[in-house]
């Protein structure tokens, strides 16, 4: 599964996914994970926020070789699941390909549809979405320009909403395989 992660300048939340997404994989070897994030407006090229470098090591991450890209439809395209920071961000990401939208989630929609119903594919969450947006859920707020803290919270939120969800869906991912061991379908 491909995880693609969108936020605006995408040198501060996505990133943080991005790179939480990539040790949690490591951690449990899901061989099958693998994430990208991008920014509708991002400042292409820039390195992580600094705040934003010690958030993600602060939760287990590595921010090291990381620079900004714009979101573009062959990313959109690629991905498995595209988890976006504010809704805005969600249908940015869905109009840019065709078939995008029924793979796009705020990263908090997805999690409380996953939380809520037990959902755990990428169509699963698709078919528990509410169409009449009566469940909508906070987005993620951007901390640039913020406090030490915003970083910190935001970084949070993140984590929070992200590795139960990947937690839902890592056991349909492929692990390693060891002698007289079956890696599960992907």
């Amino acid at each position: 599964m491909h995880i693609l992660f969108v936020c605006s300048g995408n040198v501060c939340r996505s990133v943080i996914a991005e790179r939480l997404t990539r040790a949690y994989a490591t951690e449990h070897g899901l061989t099958g994970l693998t994430a990208e994030s991008a920014g509708t407006r991002a400042l292409v090229g820039y390195p992580v926020e600094p705040r934003t470098a010690a958030v993600i090591r602060g939760l287990g991450g590595d921010p090291s070789g990381f620079r900004a890209r714009r979101l573009c439809e062959r990313m959109v395209a690629a991905a498995d699941l595209i988890l976006t920071m504010t809704e805005d961000q969600r249908d940015r990401a869905s109009a840019l390909a065709a078939g995008a939208a029924p793979k796009s989630f705020t990263l908090p929609e997805a999690h409380r549809i996953a939380t809520l119903t037990g959902a755990d594919t990428v169509a699963r969450l698709d078919v528990f979405r509410d169409p009449s947006g009566a469940a909508r859920v906070p987005g993620i707020s951007d901390p640039v320009g913020l406090s030490d803290r915003a970083f910190v919270e935001v970084g949070d939120r993140i984590a929070e909403t992200l590795f139960p969800l990947l937690a839902r869906l890592a056991p349909l991912l492929p692990r390693p395989s060891s002698p007289g061991a079956t890696v599960p379908p992907g």
